[in-house]
């Protein structure tokens, strides 16, 4: 095995899911700026947006996690692109009706003559 290829700065962290404040207390090598007191001992504190507590595969919930609003951005867009080629087409239909009409006028004025 290769020599000092592993990190050397393991310590005990605690990490913090924001779903549901569960704390796990474990040892990891992450640098954090923020600490917290767990059993009156200070550790650093990672905090994490999903762990094994409230992630809805090991609860067996299904919930939607859509903090930015990303689905229903993208179904507004969804619904203005139906309408904007619905108004193109009912647009075209009428342009075509015109020339169409145009074009039996002209082909009446040519009979006529």
């Amino acid at each position: 095995m290769k020599k000092d290829i592993h990190p050397k700065n393991y310590r005990l962290v605690v990490f913090q899911d924001l779903n549901n404040n569960e704390t796990y207390l474990t040892k990891s090598t992450v640098a954090s700026d923020e600490t917290i007191k767990l059993d009156g001992v200070e550790y650093p504190l990672v905090k994490v947006h999903i762990s094994g507590s409230s992630h809805p595969f090991f609860t067996g919930e299904e919930r939607v996690l859509d903090i930015e609003g990303r689905v229903d951005k993208f179904k507004a867009r969804a619904e203005a692109a139906a309408k904007a080629k619905e108004a193109r087409m009912a647009a075209a239909k009428k342009s075509s009706a015109r020339a169409a009409a145009k074009s039996a006028k002209a082909d009446e004025k040519k009979d006529e003559k």
